[in-house]
């Protein structure tokens, strides 16, 4: 970049020109804290928040300041408008002074974690200081509220300055950052204030400026300073909002400036990068002349921009930008985007948000190009840019149907990043009366499934099953199938009538997918399980071990084992799929693999990996906005403490999945509720109340009712017959579920009827010879159950053995009060057992899960990356997982794992 000496102010004094912070030192010891405690290893975030002139650059300033005084290591930028819709516009100037820089990831939450690694490398504390956050286009937004909720081990604090308003409201809420609110001055601290910086007003001007600016401290300078110049003409009654008149008085300033000097500060308004060599570039292409460096000394001497260092243009306060954009005309501004359009041609993404801006009206050409941009950021992963793309591309699109199908593909991509908010308004924007009845077909699942809760009744569903027979007949095939496949889950858990269950399976095999395509198994599996569950069964065992399926398919296929049965698969799926998701920052469909992965833990009854999958579940649910997800996390959560004996907890959260599932009217959904109810009552040695609570999902007269969730819990319910004496009752479920078992050929509702059937016969001799490696805790409630019946038989030596692995094996899968049982078992045949000391139920589910990776060899970094943690986080989280299980090393915390992993 060439040198222009003839510039003045370069890197000299403050940008907001206001050293003097009056009646702010309250908020400056917050500050102030946040920064000791960064520095200390214990990082922070903290918005900044209040109406425009309030003192939020000031209060940053200083936050600047204090930084280097505490050798922190200083990060900035100001959000532009001109960059809102470039993705990761406003990060990329954040962050541009790191070496390495952060890679194009196409993902907020995985750019955030390895923007954080990075921070954690610096031998100093760092300080990222946010101006105008507002303003930072949304994929930026994203990874740094990210971030800020995980910087807490690390020497890392963020300060962001937001201006007021609906838009940063919603942004906020949904972040969940600590705020910091600035008001209005006092009136000694606003007449202060006054009079240090403009101390020659008359007593009447001076009572009149403080009027008209009630505390705003941008006002009282601003308007102060107008005063001294225009006398009281500058304070004329108005009914225009402070900041509109603050605004005005900046547009004052610049209309004093000569024109070639507004046309260059203009193009600095607009510009997306703030480049002196740029700006002056473009200008001569605006002015069709050659312009001179020295076209900006006025606005620096005027004190309105400063040109730093780097040569990059930088205005005094925000405000003095927006005024530039609002009072410039329409021809102008895009006269001004062309120019840097044509500036840009090196540049391929910048020039393209610059064309679109530029252009009047409809281009379909150019909303092709954007198309084109999107469709190849949605092949890396890089949802952010994608989503911008196809956006700026309906709005540019000439065909209305054309404009409501990009803006479908939109609300896809804004669902796969997890960005509830988003998905809503685009839904709120698109025409329906536009759109091709295959389009709108999509739209009736894209409102009712993907933003928030289907409705799901009968005539419901069959709505949907017509619109997709609407997209195949249409020739719209692809569509049709995508859209089955999403659907198909919502169909499993409506548990519909058998004659809209049958014309969903009308419908798929209309689509004529060849057998081995996965869509075909996660489609019908899910919408008939016992039907076509042994088909799909097939069929999953053979997609299980191939390599090339995409994760998307993977956690697919995963919902459809766990719908027929196969958790050993489902778990499989799930956990195969989360990795790649994981790499590629794909959070709102890793939320819903981790659930499945979670589920499938829990009905295996390994409490040790439910608990930690089902936490990190909700935890993104929570961060994406998934309430459904968060709701069945919970659950599984919840039937993954029954197990291991924390009842209470259990109850609580079944409690409350009910309240919320009741208030949606999801009735079959109460079947998870009962399950959860109903395990935990065994835990707590009340098998009679189990049989009660579980039996209500096998009646057709009870709201719980869901026919094919009794595949999936049988074995519960024959557990509980069978200790609480249930058995003619079992006999009849026994009876009428063995055609469905025939039928479905579900893993899970075999394993639960060979149970049942030994236990009703006392022929334990061939459901023990069962393949059970699988179904460890299944495979342990069968020896637990055959061994107390040795017992009760007068066999002691016998019942020995099974009642030993049964009682290793629960204590292997954290299933603490089976263990007792078997436990109690064994000391009435006269053997005594010792309790081992579980070492990991001293931690939290997150603990529990680092501790795990850490034992499998993963370095820090790798187990942050896989649970979007700091590598310094992770390290915090080990220093503390170490004394709470006695041990010092890794080695040792390996050695710890095993021993408890052990069956």
């Amino acid at each position: 970049m060439r040198r222009h000496p003839m510039i003045d102010g370069v890197a000299s004094g403050t940008m907001k020109g206001m050293s003097v912070i009056v009646g702010r030192d309250d908020q400056i010891g917050v500050v102030e804290a946040l920064l000791d405690d960064a520095c200390a290893g214990r990082g922070a975030a903290l918005v900044v928040r209040g109406e425009a002139g309030i003192g939020k650059s000031t209060l940053l300033d200083h936050a600047v300041r204090a930084g280097r005084d505490r050798a922190m290591r200083l990060l900035t930028v100001t959000g532009v408008q001109a960059e809102v819709q470039i993705p990761y516009a406003g990060l990329d100037h954040l962050l541009r002074p790191l070496r390495p820089a952060p890679s194009d990831t196409g993902s907020p939450y995985r750019l955030a974690i390895e923007v954080l690694g990075i921070l954690g490398e610096s031998e100093a504390p760092v300080l990222l200081a946010i101006e105008d956050a507002h303003w930072l286009d949304a994929a930026s937004w994203e990874t740094l509220a990210f971030l800020c909720r995980r910087v807490e081990a690390d020497r890392v604090a963020l300060v962001i300055a937001v201006r007021d308003g609906e838009d940063i409201d919603r942004r906020l809420a949904a972040a969940g950052l600590p705020e910091l609110r600035l008001e209005p001055l006092g009136p000694d601290d606003a007449e202060t204030l006054l009079d240090r910086t403009v101390p020659r007003l008359t007593r009447a001007l001076r009572a009149r400026v403080l009027d008209e600016a009630a505390g705003n401290p941008l006002g009282i300078v601003e308007l102060g300073a107008a005063a001294v110049r225009s006398g009281g003409s500058a304070l004329l009654p108005s009914s225009l909002p402070l900041s509109t008149r603050v605004e005005r008085t900046f547009g004052g300033l610049v209309a004093d400036l000569p024109p070639l000097t507004r046309t260059v500060m203009l193009i600095a308004a607009l510009d997306d990068g703030g480049d002196l060599d740029e700006i002056l570039a473009a200008a001569a292409l605006v002015t069709g002349a050659e312009v001179p460096p020295d076209a900006i000394q006025p606005a620096v001497t005027a004190r309105l921009v400063l040109v730093d260092e780097r040569y990059e243009v930088r205005f005094r306060h925000p405000l003095l930008r927006s005024a530039m954009r609002q009072q410039a005309a329409a021809g102008d501004r895009r006269r001004v985007h062309a120019a840097l359009a044509d500036v840009l041609a090196h540049d391929r993404q910048r020039r393209l948000w610059h064309r679109a801006s530029a252009e009047p009206g409809p281009n379909e050409s150019l909303a092709a190009e954007l198309t084109e941009v999107a469709v190849r950021a949605a092949q890396r992963q890089a949802v952010a840019t994608a989503l911008a793309a196809v956006g700026r591309a309906a709005q540019l699109s000439g065909d209305r149907a054309e404009r409501g199908r990009r803006q479908l593909w939109a609300c896809d991509l804004a669902f796969e990043q997890g960005d509830a908010l988003t998905l809503r308004r685009l839904i709120g924007e698109i025409d329906e009366t536009a759109l091709h009845p295959a389009d709108r077909a999509r739209l009736t699942w894209i409102r009712d499934g993907l933003a928030g809760g289907a409705r799901t009744g009968p005539d419901r569903l069959l709505t949907y099953a017509d619109h997709i027979d609407t997209m195949r007949r249409e020739g719209q095939r692809d569509l049709a199938v995508k859209a089955m496949t999403e659907v198909c889950m919502g169909v499993y858990y409506a548990s519909p009538p058998r004659a809209v269950r049958d014309r969903f399976v009308e419908v798929t095999l209309a689509l004529d997918l060849d057998a081995d395509d996965p869509a075909r198994t996660v489609i019908l599996s899910q919408v008939a399980p016992v039907e076509h569950g042994a088909v799909g069964l097939d069929r999953l065992r053979r997609f299980a071990p191939r390599m090339d399926l995409a994760p998307v398919q993977r956690v697919n296929l995963g919902f459809a084992a766990f719908a027929v049965g196969a958790f050993d698969l489902a778990r499989l799926f799930a956990l195969s799929s989360a990795a790649d998701l994981r790499a590629q920052g794909r959070i709102g469909t890793l939320t819903q693999t981790l659930a499945t992965a979670a589920s499938a833990a829990a009905a295996l009854g390994d409490t040790l990996a439910a608990l930690p999958l089902a936490a990190e579940c909700m935890a993104l649910a929570e961060e994406t906005r998934q309430p459904m997800w968060v709701l069945g996390g919970s659950l599984v959560a919840g039937l993954a403490e029954a197990r291991r004996g924390d009842v209470a907890a259990a109850r609580r959260r079944a409690d409350d999945a009910e309240r919320a599932i009741v208030a949606a009217r999801r009735f079959p959904m109460l079947a998870l509720v009962q399950r959860v109810r109903g395990v935990a009552a065994l835990a707590d040695g009340q098998a009679e109340d189990a049989f009660h609570q579980l039996s209500r999902v096998f009646d057709p007269a009870d709201r719980a009712w869901f026919p094919d969730y009794r595949l999936l819990m049988f074995g519960d319910l024959a557990e509980s017959a069978v200790r609480g004496g249930f058995l003619d009752e079992l006999r009849s479920l026994v009876a009428d579920l063995e055609p469905v078992a025939a039928q479905s050929r579900s893993p899970a509702l075999l394993v639960g009827l060979a149970y049942a059937r030994a236990a009703l016969t006392g022929d334990y001799g061939a459901a023990l010879a069962d393949d059970l490696a699988e179904w460890p805790f299944d495979r342990a409630r069968l020896r637990l159950t055959y061994g107390a019946w040795l017992r009760r038989s007068h066999r002691i030596t016998d019942s020995r053995p099974p009642l030993r692995a049964a009682a290793a094996a629960f204590d292997a899968v954290g299933a603490t009060p089976w263990a007792d049982r078997a436990r109690a078992e064994l000391r009435a045949t006269g053997e005594t057992r010792r309790k081992p000391i579980d070492a990991m139920a001293a931690l939290t589910p997150q603990e529990q899960q680092i501790a795990r990776l850490a034992a499998e060899g993963l370095s820090n970094r790798e187990i942050g990356e896989r649970l979007f943690l700091s590598p310094r986080t992770v390290s915090t989280h080990l220093y503390r997982i170490y004394p709470k299980i006695h041990v010092s090393s890794r080695t040792e915390l390996a050695h710890v794992i095993t021993s408890s992993d052990v069956t």
